[in-house]
């Protein structure tokens, strides 16, 4: 039985930041290419597609700019009309999909350490590093227990601030680096434990340091409880964490972390 990771926010977050840097005093160079991005993106976010007045209202844009970028973009095949006339995203976009796979691709000892931690604990495992500017997961393997974590989708990268592993690359990074993240991101409320104030988060990256170990309890969903430790010596490049059912967690933590530290040396 897989446990969800995040429940889907009211608000498309990804397609609204894209939107408002587009609307921003200083927007991006070509504004109607960011705004396609943002439809895109909203799409995307979408369970099942977005009609044409739902995207226009979600991103805040006019109905005529609405109309003509879509018309562009089913045009390209990055979008099409399903049956039931929802815009969806078009098959050209499966090139775009693959590609990122494969270009976002951990390096190779990452993959083989993240399986064989899924296989020894049972947990659901995955490796996370820095990429541009953003704390990303690269690879995941699912947990073998009866009951375990969903598995975190390739390119996730929110909500770094509430999750294991996300503060332990935060706890370990440069001063500059810290805080240029922590500027440029929200600290926004996943559940009531999340840490939302800076101090504390600075309380919890001095601990994290001192024990050399991250962990979120029920900080990004409700239920789950993640550990996550370094991998590498001097400045944590790369982090591997697991997500398991907070049931578990605590009388788990000791037995999971010897194995999450003996599978790392081992390489």
């Amino acid at each position: 039985m897989a446990m969800g990771i995040e429940k889907k926010p009211k608000a498309r977050s990804g397609a609204r930041e894209i939107a408002a840097k587009a609307s921003d005093r200083a927007p991006p160079r070509v504004q109607s290419a960011a705004r396609a991005m943002a439809i895109l993106v909203a799409v995307a976010e979408s369970p099942h597609g977005l009609r044409a007045m739902e995207i226009a209202k979600t991103l805040g844009l006019g109905r005529q700019t609405t109309y003509h970028l879509l018309h562009t973009l089913i045009g390209c095949g990055m979008l099409a009309r399903s049956p039931e006339g929802l815009h969806v995203l078009g098959l050209q976009m499966a090139t775009l999909a693959d590609a990122f796979v494969r270009q976002l691709a951990a390096p190779e000892h990452l993959a083989p350490l993240v399986r064989r931690i899924a296989q020894e604990t049972g947990e659901t495992a995955y490796a996370v590093a820095w990429r541009e500017g953003e704390i990303v997961n690269l690879v995941a393997a699912p947990g073998s227990n009866a009951i375990h974590a969903m598995t975190v989708p390739q390119g996730y990268h929110r909500h770094a601030h509430a999750r294991a592993t996300g503060k332990l690359l935060l706890a370990h990074a440069t001063k500059e680096i810290r805080e240029g993240y922590l500027a440029t991101h929200r600290l926004d409320r996943r559940t009531a434990n999340t840490l939302t104030s800076r101090k504390a988060l600075e309380r919890e990256f001095e601990r994290i340091r001192e024990d050399g170990y991250a962990r979120d309890r029920e900080e990004f969903a409700l239920g789950l409880c993640c550990l996550a430790v370094p991998v590498g010596s001097g400045p944590a490049t790369f982090a591997i964490g697991i997500s398991a059912p907070s049931a578990a967690f605590e009388a788990k933590l000791e037995g999971y972390l010897k194995i999450m530290r003996r599978a790392i040396r081992a390489g």
